[in-house]
């Protein structure tokens, strides 16, 4: 039993697709753990970079000699759970703004840690102490408040800037602070307006509702009071291959990261992923790299799509079943 969780000892043929996933794909994940490996997978991290360059059949053989997979369940026996989604948003923005950029990324206010909670977003849009506190503090300015909301939400994103001399380059904005107030939820906010269920990417479908009702905008946005605050870092040809870093502290590789609860799942932890949908049909090796305020209980995690428009419409899409089982070592 750990935290909030059951774990059981099972066979390894009780793992769906465990003999025809490619799992040099999550090795990949598996060397950035070791970069910051917990005590527990940290001695086997050697063999971990050894086997970087082994066939699938030896990492199997060697997972199946060093591992022992166990079905993670709730405290009350069900091993069936939710799997969503996430991405890496890629926006244009501005250093300046005007022409249409009117939306600013702040980085963290002087003083964010001495106010708990910090003012809500429409106190932020709207108080002149907020929005003194916030002068000087901005990273660039987005075009679209949707898109900014987005931003938001993912924790993290890329901006293809447009400097003041009208260069550009693309930068990562990482997650760098919050004002500690609740999230709330922008398309549960649209389903009780009586918008239903929505089918396409939230962003188009929500600037589609705001496209007809303009003068709802602001209702909109505010209903949501937390707000997140933002830190430029720089995108090496390297660091462009991964997403941003997660809550372990190492690059989220696109389709075989996971956000998980870490009273359930240790950071680090490989983990065997069955899950099955419309969106999606995934069997296959991934990695506990990351947490986020959503992500809670048992048998739950959020799945790293990617980067850019494909994996944000992917991410969209993922709400389905889940079944876990964490691979520790013997």
């Amino acid at each position: 039993m750990r935290g909030k969780s059951r774990w059981v000892p099972v066979a390894w043929t009780e793992l769906p697709g465990f003999e025809t996933d490619a799992l040099f794909e999550a090795w990949n994940a598996w060397l950035k753990s070791c970069e910051r490996p917990g005590p527990v997978f940290a001695p086997l991290c050697g063999e971990v970079r050894r086997l970087s360059i082994a066939t699938a059949e030896q990492q199997r053989a060697w997972m199946t000699t060093r591992l022992q997979p166990y079905r993670v369940e709730s405290l009350q026996g069900q091993p069936e759970g939710l799997l969503t989604s996430y991405y890496e948003p890629l926006l244009k923005a501005s250093r300046q703004p005007g022409n249409g950029y009117a939306v600013p990324l702040y980085q963290p206010p002087a003083g964010l840690g001495g106010r708990k909670p910090w003012y809500t977003r429409q106190e932020i849009e709207t108080l002149p102490e907020a929005q003194a506190a916030l002068r000087g503090r901005e990273i660039a300015w987005l075009a679209d408040p949707i898109d900014a909301m987005s931003l938001h939400i993912q924790g993290s994103g890329r901006l293809a800037v447009t400097e003041a001399d009208g260069t550009q380059r693309t930068v990562r904005v990482a997650f760098a602070g919050s004002n500690d107030q609740p999230f709330r939820s922008i398309t549960q906010w649209l389903s009780d307006q009586g918008q239903g269920r929505m089918v396409a990417p939230w962003t188009e479908s929500t600037k589609t509702w705001v496209a007809q009702n303009p003068q709802r905008l602001l209702q909109l946005l505010w209903s949501n009071p937390r707000y997140i605050f933002f830190r430029e870092e720089a995108l090496s040809e390297m660091d462009a291959a991964f997403g941003p870093r997660g809550a372990q502290g190492v690059p989220l590789t696109p389709g075989r990261s996971i956000a998980v609860d870490r009273e359930s799942i240790p950071y680090g932890t490989p983990v065997w992923l069955a899950s099955r949908g419309s969106a999606a049909d995934l069997q296959k090796l991934v990695i506990a790299q990351d947490t986020g305020s959503a992500i809670v209980g048992a048998v739950r995690a959020d799945y790293f799509a990617g980067t850019g428009a494909q994996a944000g419409e992917l991410a969209s899409r993922v709400n389905q079943p889940l079944r876990l089982w964490v691979l520790w070592p013997k």
